[in-house]
């Protein structure tokens, strides 16, 4: 029976675990820069589909079948990751942070696992068909536009996608590190 004795020792000597005074606070503070980061991506997301629009429009895409499908599948690209964005704003608010902290662990450990398969399956893909898109209007570009200001277009559309990447990248580490946190 030692070996039992010796557990109950081990058990009893680890350190208690105390809830910090403003805890609730904290976890509350966080949800709310979750949703107020969310609020400011979907804004720039609606404005980018505005402009898409706008420019589907101006240039009477729907004439001409490539860069129809073309801004389409940028306009649908964008147009799911609004969609995505505004069912985890409405999930995130759904969450009681005043309700019993093994429940509100779960729906945070739930919610964290729905955006980690937004951000590293379903983000990628969303980029690859806005890329896509945007791949079927260049022969459009390249027909009405001066042969520099093509070649500027193409450096400038793979400068932004990088520099897009390493913005999106970062957002993503910086929630997944406060979902983390409230995961603890």
């Amino acid at each position: 029976m030692t070996t039992f004795e010796d557990l109950k020792s081990q058990w009893k000597k680890q350190p208690v675990a105390e809830t910090p005074e403003n805890g609730s606070k904290q976890i509350v503070d966080k949800v709310a820069l979750i949703r107020k980061k969310q609020n400011i991506a979907n804004i720039v997301l609606m404005a980018t589909a505005a402009v898409l629009i706008f420019f589907f429009f101006y240039v009477s895409a729907y004439k001409s079948q490539k860069p129809m499908i073309g801004l389409s599948l940028m306009i649908g690209a964008i147009a799911t990751r609004i969609g995505l964005e505004i069912l985890s704003i409405r999930s995130l608010k759904n969450m009681n942070v005043a309700k019993a902290t093994e429940l509100f662990t779960k729906q945070m450990i739930g919610y964290y696992n729905k955006r980690v398969k937004i951000h590293f399956i379903i983000t990628p893909i969303i980029v690859i068909i806005y890329c896509i898109g945007f791949i079927m209007l260049l022969p459009s570009f390249k027909e009405s536009l001066s042969s520099g200001f093509y070649t500027y277009i193409k450096v400038s559309s793979i400068v932004m996608l990088v520099v897009l990447s390493v913005f999106i990248a970062k957002q993503i580490k910086n929630e997944l590190e406060v979902l983390k946190e409230l995961k603890q």
